[in-house]
């Protein structure tokens, strides 16, 4: 259950640190593969999890589960963006992945009756 915080956790700051370095410098590329790397797992972590709020629509997967495939099919997208002189596509599909993986999915997190909830605000 906690292995995915575990590696989603670093990409918060991961995220907004590729962000802002320079595009294209060694800094920039490091800490974008790193967190490529960790959103993936992340990713693939998250699918062998049952949904637990939310209702289930097939299966064990919920709509959180849409965040998990948007984001196993974004990111190798970005990366061929990049590779091939798409740099807004590049761009867009990153943004786009942070904002839907870390930062709406993230938000569910902080629901009443999970985890992180219950961790920060003690009920």
């Amino acid at each position: 259950m906690f292995a995915h915080l575990v590696t989603v956790v670093p990409c918060i700051g991961l995220g907004i640190a590729a962000m802002l370095l320079r595009k294209g410098s060694q800094p920039h590329r490091v800490v974008g593969r790193v967190y490529v790397g960790l959103m993936l797992l992340t990713s693939a972590i998250t699918l062998c999890m049952p949904a637990r709020a939310g209702g289930r629509l097939f299966l064990h997967f919920g709509f959180i589960h849409t965040f998990s495939v948007i984001t196993l099919v974004s990111l190798p997208y970005a990366i061929y963006a990049v590779r091939t002189g798409n740099v807004r596509g590049h761009q867009i599909s990153m943004v786009m992945t942070y904002v839907g993986a870390i930062v709406i999915a993230g938000s569910f997190t902080l629901f009443p009756g999970r985890y992180l909830h219950q961790l920060f605000f003690g009920d």
